[in-house]
């Protein structure tokens, strides 16, 4: 099994959008930041770990699931660096393949020295928007292959025989 490490704040501090986003709204920004990791996960089917240091958020450590992507709040004086060098031994198994996603580099050198691979937040986001770009021609074409109605049809028509296909009222 492949398994994505994110280090939630390198990567939001690192993406042009969630930068932006972040000096407005922080939760925002890891909430985006969890939607793109979340369609990463479905179109890889790599299992998504997304670890957060408590630094940006008081209390103690939380951990929960956000659209299948498994999200970690590291406990008080616990970096998410720590969290992350932990992870990466606990899951080193011969089935899996552990890949760190930060930019920082002495978390990229002491987690590939633990047998996982590293990826930059920068080669991290432009796989992620070719994923994107992907999906989008996917789509684009399926819409192309989709059947027109011998009999011109209103929306408002075509919507209402959708609902009774459907057995909706």
């Amino acid at each position: 099994m492949n398994i994505l490490l994110v280090d939630g704040y390198n990567i939001i501090g690192a993406w042009p959008e969630l930068r932006e986003l972040k000096e407005t709204d922080l939760a925002a920004a890891r909430d985006r930041l969890i939607e793109r990791m979340a369609e990463y996960q479905g179109f890889t089917g790599s299992r998504v770990i997304v670890v957060f240091d408590a630094y940006y958020v008081k209390g103690t450590e939380r951990k929960y699931r956000q659209a299948q992507v498994e999200v970690i709040f590291t406990r008080k004086n616990e970096t998410a660096d720590e969290r992350i060098e932990k992870l990466a031994i606990e899951l080193n198994h011969i089935h899996n393949q552990i890949t760190v996603a930060t930019s920082d580099y002495t978390e990229q050198r002491v987690t590939f020295g633990q047998g996982a691979l590293r990826v930059s937040a920068r080669e991290l986001l432009s796989e992620v928007n070719a994923m994107g770009r992907h999906i989008k021609k996917k789509l684009e074409k399926i819409e192309e292959k989709k059947p027109n109605a011998k009999i011109p049809l209103t929306d408002e028509v075509a919507e209402i025989f959708e609902k009774w296909r459907r057995g909706k009222k």
